[in-house]
């Protein structure tokens, strides 16, 4: 069984969303627009453009902790505050995408990039 996370607050670090990832311990989504996605994104995240959000949170299971992510941590950090409200153990990506990457962390697909907001 994996590790909750350790989160005191909303945020996570990229460290822990690579391990909340690669232990499957939480559902990781990337909240950014279908074109900023399309440019680059994290491996084994799932796609919910934050405008879709509140009509498709019913898709995400309120029993496991949920990660929010978007390009620099500011829409992600919207999105765990109101997944909060709703009950659920939401949490945002510290620095987004833009700091997965500049750590040196993979995009995919290869060759994948962070696009221009």
């Amino acid at each position: 069984m994996s590790e909750p996370l350790t989160a005191e607050g909303l945020e996570v670090s990229t460290a822990e969303t690579a391990r909340a990832l690669a232990e499957e311990a939480a559902q990781v989504v990337d909240v950014r627009e279908p074109y900023e996605r399309g440019a680059g994104h994290i491996a084994g995240t799932r796609h919910i453009a934050m405008n879709e959000l509140a009509g498709e949170a019913g898709t995400l299971d309120p029993e496991r902790p949920v990660i929010f992510q978007c390009r620099v941590g500011g829409r992600s950090l919207m999105a765990a505050q109101a997944l909060r409200q709703a009950g659920f153990d939401a949490y945002s990506m510290a620095g987004g995408v833009l700091q997965w990457a500049g750590e040196g962390r993979p995009l995919a697909p290869d060759g994948g990039r962070v696009a221009d907001h």
